[in-house]
């Protein structure tokens, strides 16, 4: 089946989709880094740097998927406007990217789409915004429910919450959110799905290294797959008082755990967070000054928090570093992409009976 990627930035949620068995047409974003990760990853996928408010975005993705229908659609559009306008201002322009997916929906009438967003929107306006989203789409035929869903239930070595909304055409099925692989006491940790990558205690590494140990771990196997190269394990270069400081926070403590008078220029809730190996990790961000390896004096490299992040071995991140870290950071974790492009397909095939 054919999918499109809107607000695809590096493609997280599409590696998913396509591991799941989609042919990804096109990812659509304004981020032109986040777009070349994307295009060197996603087997030929077309990346497109366009405005979704714009209907000659519309023309163009139809351009591009020329004779081949378009079966889904996997979105993850932001909602700031929402926080600013409220439901009863729906279509003020503010919310215009929103309401783009509404209209792609709308025109391409797909067999299903998925889109994600932050947990938080559930809860805005007490859940008037949820679902005016809800009303919107039944309206337009769809069979549609929201889930909040956390990715470490799906094998992912953090935990990540997303709200996911899963929409089905109504002459086709109903939504049916993929059961958890995973319980809290089996969740994949820190330590199982990084202690196999070099130490970077004596070299700061190269964009494109080699593998110095064999892995561990069933989760450090798949994101490996037939990879041969070790991409973006690159350690960052501290000052020394950074590294003095990260010393002395112990494994799973944060800036509370410091002595008096160090550490002080950071004090907030993420402030000097040092992951604990035995558990996954915290929500990776698109910083990556607060987070520290579990084990080193020093914040996880970009192959390290594309591992928390489920992405496999042979994702390679491109441009800046800034910008490396804003991509793994913004992504959908592609292991709970897999999990519900799976279940979509199932539904689509007809092989979910209720």
């Amino acid at each position: 089946m054919n999918a499109i990627d809107l607000f695809a930035g590096c493609g997280g949620l599409s590696r998913g989709f396509m591991d799941a068995g989609f042919n990804i047409i096109v990812g659509v974003d304004n981020d032109q880094a986040a777009l070349n990760t994307f295009a060197r990853n996603h087997n030929g996928a077309k990346p497109l740097n366009a405005d979704l408010s714009k209907q000659e975005t519309f023309d163009e993705i139809k351009r591009i998927a020329g004779e081949r229908e378009i079966d889904v659609i996997i979105a993850g559009p932001p909602c700031q406007g929402f926080s600013l306008t409220g439901p009863r201002n729906f279509d003020d322009p503010r919310n215009k990217l929103y309401l783009a997916v509404l209209e792609m929906v709308r025109q391409y009438q797909p067999k299903g789409f998925i889109i994600e967003n932050v947990p938080g929107m559930a809860t805005m306006y007490d859940g008037q915004v949820k679902d005016e989203v809800l009303h919107r789409f039944r309206n337009m035929g769809y069979n549609i429910e929201c889930k909040i869903l956390c990715a470490a239930d799906y094998g992912v070595p953090q935990i990540r919450k997303r709200l996911i909304f899963m929409g089905i055409r109504a002459d086709i099925g109903i939504p049916k959110f993929p059961e958890p692989i995973l319980d809290a006491e089996h969740y994949i940790t820190c330590r199982e799905a990084l202690d196999d990558l070099p130490s970077r205690i004596n070299e700061l590494g190269a964009e494109e290294d080699a593998y110095t140990s064999e892995p561990r771990t069933a989760y450090q196997e798949k994101m490996r797959g037939n990879c041969t190269t070790l991409y973006n394990h690159v350690a960052t270069a501290h000052k020394q008082f950074v590294i003095d400081t990260i010393a002395q926070v112990p494994e799973g403590g944060n800036w509370r755990d410091l002595p008096a008078g160090v550490g002080e220029s950071r004090k907030f809730n993420e402030a000097w967070t040092r992951y604990d190996g035995n558990k996954p990790s915290k929500t990776i961000d698109t910083g990556h000054r607060n987070h520290f390896h579990y084990q080193y004096n020093r914040v996880p490299t970009i192959r390290e928090n594309a591992r928390l992040q489920s992405f496999p071995d042979d994702f390679v991140f491109t441009g800046t570093k800034t910008q490396q870290n804003r991509q793994v950071g913004n992504a959908v974790p592609p292991l709970l992409g897999y999990a519900l492009g799976r279940v979509l397909c199932e539904i689509i095939e007809g092989k979910h009976h209720e």
